[in-house]
């Protein structure tokens, strides 16, 4: 009897994950479809070679331009020099945690990279622009220091907590056993560490890069209040305009064409996080396959 009442809760589990499941899918299909439905026109009105690769976006003007190349380079080059700055350290921070740092200040310093990661976004855009953006305009001597370089430095502090937290778990996971061999047959610790745990954690490691990115791209909030927000082609010193920021500046007024425009860049960022997903995720699936091997 007891038998089969766990078969039939496991049943009705199964009925209700299931459901879960199909409800995300819907959802996700359901938000493709209204970007493509919504998005589409404004592309086939101004052009795709237009939209994608003119660089003036003009939306208010007497004769509106649409191009987004600013956009959707300053997203390119924002993402990446965020994760340049917050990858090395992350991975850094991960490994020492995991493999040097004593207990108690393991603790210590998990909590604060753990109160890091609750932070809203909108705190680290007020801070970023009341603290960071003032020092980059004295420190180079710019008239604004709404730019470029403060955008990828509040991206980076943003997806820090991730890459760490990711890390870490994969590193711990490595088998004792591992690293317990490799010193065992003469190998230092950091020997062990570069040559055993890190591979060991490669998937893991990676896995942290691929939700850092996924983070970094999206955010709007944090990157408009440093970033300037002005339409000019990327420049490190300069104020500049993401694909997020350029839809949440403007949607509020927008009408006709213009707004439009606004959901053909939401459409551009869908896909463009679309692909940046799965050549990341790809590329994890080769690393998985190669260690499996």
């Amino acid at each position: 009897m007891k038998t089969i009442k766990n078969k039939t809760i496991e049943q009705i589990a199964s009925w209700i994950f299931f459901a879960i499941g199909m409800i995300t899918i819907l959802c996700v299909l359901v938000i493709t479809l209204y970007l493509i439905s919504s998005g589409l026109p404004a592309i086939q009105k101004i052009g795709l070679k237009e939209f994608l690769f003119s660089s003036t976006w003009n939306s208010t003007g007497s004769d509106p331009k649409f191009g987004i190349l600013p956009f959707i380079l300053t997203s390119l080059y924002g993402t990446l020099g965020a994760l340049l700055l917050a990858v090395p350290v992350g991975i850094g921070c991960a490994l020492y945690l995991s493999k040097f740092a004593p207990p108690a200040l393991k603790r210590c310093l998990l909590m604060g990279i753990q109160v890091l990661a609750g932070i809203p976004s909108v705190v680290f855009g007020l801070v970023g622009m009341v603290v960071l953006v003032p020092w980059i305009r004295s420190m180079f001597h710019l008239s604004d220091g709404a730019c470029l370089l403060s955008a990828m430095i509040v991206l980076a502090i943003m997806i820090l907590p991730s890459v760490v937290n990711v890390s870490l778990n994969a590193l711990d996971a490595v088998p004792s056993e591992y690293e317990e061999a490799s010193i065992a047959l003469g190998a230092t610790k950091l020997e062990t560490v570069r040559k055993v745990s890190f591979p060991a954690a490669r998937s893991g490691i990676l896995a942290s890069v691929i939700l850092g990115t996924g983070r970094a791209i999206g955010e709007a909030m944090a990157v408009i209040m440093v970033s300037g927000n002005v339409a000019n082609m990327p420049n490190m010193f300069q104020s500049v305009r993401f694909l997020t920021t350029a839809i949440s500046s403007e949607m509020s007024y927008a009408s006709g064409l213009q707004k439009e425009a606004l959901f053909s860049i939401a459409l551009v960022l869908f896909v463009f996080i679309l692909l940046t997903n799965t050549i990341l995720s790809k590329l994890m699936k080769e690393v998985q396959s190669n260690d499996s091997h």
